[in-house]
C-alpha cells in the first residue's frame, strides 16, 4: 500500500507528496505526514528547498469529515502551518484541482504558491457555521488585502486560478506537468537565492478605515440570521490590527465559540444530512436501477418548462407535450427567456443555451412517449386529470419505463392504482420554479419496486437536485406539515394577530418570508383553489375561518392583482391595508371569537411546534424514514433556516419536553383536534431525548 504521505528527492528538491484518496483530505495521518516530510527535508543537507504536491485529481480538498465531532488528534494544523512557516528551507506549494480550508491554509503557509490555471482556491468553512481556524483569517489578509479575504471567507466560494494570482494567492500559474514545473520554480528559488517570504510577517492592507463596518452593512441582508460571516469579518479586522501570534489567538477563541455553538451544529448537521438523505435505509448503495436516457414530460406551463429544464440542463433529452400548440409555444417561450436572462448574467455560453433548447422537443402527440425511459406529468392538481393522463401514458410507454406525478398532495397508490404497472409508479413532487429549487420530494406508493425509486434518487442527484424519499399521504412530508402551520396562522388572525406580524416573526425566526407575503407572491387563487378541493374534510372551525376565501372572491389574489394580504405599488413593493385589517376584525366578530395580544412567542409555538408535531407523527408512521429526511425536505423546499438546521434538529436544540409542554399548553386553550402530541414526541421528551439522540 502507498504512503498516504511520502518523501522523495529530485536533485536538490525535496518533494513530499500526499496520496491520500478520493480527495486528499487532510486526515491525522496526512497532518502527520506532511510535518514529517518538512524535518526531513530540513534535516537533509542535500536538501535545499521542498515542493508540497499531491497525487490523484485534487490538492488538499478539505478536512477529513470522518475527524468531525472526534477529539482532535496531534499534529493541529495550526501547529503543522506554522511548523511549514518555520522552515529555514523554502517550501513551495503545487496546487491541482482544489484548495479548500485547510487544503488553502498549508499553502498559505507556505512561502511560495504556484498552481495549473485550472485550480481553484477556497475557504468555505463559513458554510458549517466556522471560521478558517489554521491562520486562514490571519495569513489570507496578508497576502490578499483584507478586502479580498473578507469577500472570499465569509462568502465560502472558491476563485480560479486566474483570479488568485491577481489577489497575491498564487505566485504563479503554470500549465502542463505540474510536478515539472514546481521543480523549476524550486530551482530558480534556490539559484536566485529569492528570500523565503514568511506571510505572517507580511501587513494586511485595508483600503479604507471603515471598511469592516461598510461590508457588514453591504451583506447585511444575505448574511442574515448567521453568527459566522460576522465573526469572520471580526477575525479579519483582527489581522489588520494585531501582531500575527495575537491574531492567530484571536482566530482560536473565536473558532471555538463557533463550534460550540448551536448555528455551527446546526449547519454541520445540514452538511451531513444531504449527503446521508440519497442512500436509503434498508437499500444497498448499489441496488440495480434502470437507465435513464430519454425522458417525457407532460404539461408546458410553468412547472413542467422547468422540469423539462432540469434534464436539457443535465444533457438528457426532452420530449415536452402539451394539448395545443398555443400552449407549447408559450412553454418553450418561457423556457427560452430563462435561459437567455442566464446568458445575459455571463453564467451561461450562448452555445450551452442552444445546446440545451435543442435537447426539448415540442410534440402535441402521447404517441411521441413511446420510446422514454421516464415519464413525468406535470398538469393541473386535480385526480380525475391525472387519472386520464395516466391511463394514457399506460397505453403508450414502454414497459419498464417509470411514469412519474408531480403532484403535490394527491394520493399516489390512488393513480397507480388505474394503471396495468404500479410497480412503475411513483411520486416526484418539483420545487416551483423547478429549474432553480433543489428540493425533490420522491414518493414511494405501496407497490413501486425499490429499483424504481432508487432510480428517481440516482436521477435527481444527477440533474442536481437534494433527492428525498417520503411515502405516500395527504401532501407527503413538507405540505403535509405546512397545512398544520396554515391552519394555526389561521386561527391566530381569527384570535387578535395580524397578516404582517406573523410574517415578521417567521421572518426572524429566519424564512426568506413570511405565510402571508408567500402566499401573496405565489398567488392567492392557488391556495383558495386547494381550501375549496378540500373543504368538505375541513374542521367546522377551519371551514368557518374563510378569510382567505372572502379576499379571494374581491378578486385580490396577490402580486399579480396588485393587492391579496397586502397592498402592492407597481414596483410590488408590500404595505399593510387596513381594510384588511378591518376585515379581519369583523370576521373575528362574526365567528364569536374575542380578539386578544398574541405575542410573538406565540406565534412562533403555534407556527413551528405545530410542524414539529407533525413531523414526529410522519415518522411515526414511516412515511419519512429519518428525522433527517423531514429536516432536508424543510431546508431545500421551504426555505427553514439553515441555521437551525431544519425543523427537527431545531426540536433537539430547543428541547423536545419544552416542545411536548408547548403542544399540551395549545391542548388546552386550542382544542385536542389540533394539537395532540404525537406517541413519539411523548415518549422522547418523557426519557429526556431528541429526535437525534434516540
Amino acid at each position: 500500500m502507498a504512503e498516504i504521505v511520502a518523501f522523495s528527492k529530485e536533485g536538490r528538491v525535496g518533494v513530499i507528496t500526499v496520496n491520500n484518496p478520493p480527495v486528499n483530505a487532510l486526515s491525522q495521518a496526512v497532518r502527520a505526514g506532511i510535518k514529517a516530510g518538512i524535518e526531513k527535508g530540513i534535516a537533509d543537507a542535500d536538501v535545499s528547498a521542498m515542493v508540497i504536491i499531491c497525487e490523484g485529481r485534487t490538492f488538499i480538498a478539505g478536512a477529513d469529515i470522518r475527524e468531525f465531532g472526534k477529539p482532535p488528534m496531534e499534529p493541529h494544523l495550526p501547529d503543522v502551518c506554522q511548523f511549514i512557516e518555520d522552515s529555514p528551507k523554502p517550501v513551495i506549494a503545487a496546487i491541482h484541482g482544489t484548495a479548500l480550508g485547510g487544503g488553502l491554509e498549508i499553502p498559505l503557509s507556505c512561502h511560495f504558491r504556484i498552481a495549473l490555471s485550472t485550480a481553484k482556491v477556497g475557504l468555505p468553512e463559513v458554510k458549517l457555521g466556522l471560521l478558517p481556524g489554521a491562520g486562514g483569517t490571519q495569513r489570507l489578509p496578508r497576502v490578499a488585502g483584507a478586502r479580498s479575504a473578507l469577500e472570499m471567507i465569509t462568502s465560502g466560494v472558491p476563485v480560479a486560478a486566474a483570479r488568485a494570482k491577481d489577489m497575491g494567492i498564487l505566485d504563479e500559474m503554470v500549465e502542463g506537468d505540474l510536478k515539472a514545473a514546481a521543480l523549476v520554480f524550486a530551482q530558480k528559488v534556490v539559484d536566485q537565492k529569492l528570500p523565503i517570504r514568511r506571510v505572517s510577517q507580511l501587513k494586511a492592507t485595508v483600503d479604507s478605515p471603515t471598511l469592516f463596518e461598510d461590508f457588514a452593512k453591504a451583506n447585511a441582508r444575505k448574511f442574515r440570521g448567521f453568527m459566522a460571516p460576522f465573526k469572520c469579518i471580526e477575525a479579519v479586522k483582527a489581522a489588520t490590527e494585531l501582531p500575527f501570534p495575537e491574531g492567530m489567538k484571536k482566530e482560536r477563541e473565536i473558532f471555538i465559540e463557533l463550534h460550540d455553538s448551536n448555528q455551527s451544529k446546526a449547519q454541520r448537521h445540514v452538511f451531513f444530512a444531504e449527503r446521508e438523505v440519497v442512500r436509503i435505509p434498508g437499500l444497498p448503495d448499489d441496488h440495480p436501477t434502470r437507465e435513464i436516457k430519454s425522458v417525457g414530460v407532460l404539461g408546458a406551463g410553468t412547472m413542467g418548462g422547468g422540469i423539462a429544464m432540469c434534464f436539457a440542463n443535465a444533457g438528457i433529452p426532452v420530449k415536452l407535450l402539451d394539448m395545443k400548440q398555443e400552449f407549447l409555444d408559450r412553454g418553450l417561450a418561457v423556457i427560452k427567456k430563462n435561459y437567455a436572462n442566464t446568458v445575459a448574467k455571463g453564467s451561461l455560453k450562448q452555445e450551452v443555451m442552444d445546446k440545451r433548447l435543442s435537447l426539448i422537443q415540442p410534440t402535441l402527440a402521447y404517441e411521441d412517449l413511446k420510446d422514454a425511459d421516464l415519464v413525468i406529468e406535470a398538469v393541473f392538481e386535480d385526480m380525475a386529470v391525472k387519472k386520464e393522463v395516466f391511463t394514457k401514458l399506460d397505453a403508450v410507454c414502454k414497459p419498464g419505463a417509470i411514469l412519474a406525478s408531480n403532484t403535490s398532495y394527491l394520493n399516489v397508490d390512488e393513480i397507480a392504482a388505474i394503471t396495468r404497472r404500479p410497480q412503475d409508479v411513483m411520486g416526484m413532487h418539483f420545487f416551483s420554479p423547478a429549474n432553480v429549487m433543489r428540493l425533490l420530494e420522491n414518493v414511494r406508493g405501496a407497490k413501486t419496486l425499490p429499483e424504481v425509486y432508487a432510480t428517481a434518487m440516482k436521477v435527481g442527484k444527477k440533474i442536481g437536485k437534494v433527492p428525498v424519499l417520503v411515502g405516500v399521504c395527504d401532501g407527503f412530508v413538507g405540505n403535509r406539515m405546512l397545512a398544520k402551520r396554515t391552519r394555526e396562522c389561521g386561527f391566530m388572525l381569527e384570535e387578535g394577530a395580524l397578516p404582517w406580524q406573523i410574517d415578521r416573526v417567521i421572518y426572524d425566526f429566519g424564512f426568506p418570508m413570511g405565510p402571508y407575503q408567500m402566499g401573496d407572491m405565489a398567488g392567492l387563487d392557488i391556495g383558495w383553489r386547494n381550501r375549496k378541493a378540500k373543504f368538505d374534510s375541513l374542521t367546522p372551525r377551519e371551514q368557518k375561518n374563510n378569510l382567505l376565501d372572502k379576499i379571494c372572491e374581491m378578486g385580490r389574489y396577490g402580486q399579480k392583482t396588485g393587492s391579496g394580504f397586502y397592498k402592492y405599488d407597481e414596483k410590488r413593493n408590500a404595505t399593510p391595508d387596513p381594510m384588511i385589517e378591518e376585515l379581519i376584525i369583523n370576521h373575528s366578530k362574526e365567528v364569536g371569537i374575542a380578539r386578544r395580544t398574541i405575542t410573538d412567542q406565540e406565534i412562533i409555538e403555534r407556527a413551528i411546534y405545530s410542524m414539529i408535531n407533525e413531523g414526529a407523527k410522519i415518522l411515526e408512521e414511516r412515511i419519512a424514514a429519518r428525522p433527517l429526511d423531514i429536516d432536508v425536505v424543510w431546508l431545500y423546499g421551504y426555505g427553514f433556516p439553515v441555521y437551525l438546521g431544519g425543523p427537527m434538529f431545531y426540536a433537539d436544540t430547543v428541547g423536545l419536553k419544552k416542545v411536548y409542554d408547548a403542544v399540551l399548553k395549545y391542548r388546552d386553550s386550542v382544542g385536542a383536534e389540533y394539537w395532540t402530541p404525537s406517541p413519539l414526541l411523548e415518549k422522547l421528551a418523557k426519557e429526556g431525548k431528541g429526535f437525534y439522540s434516540k
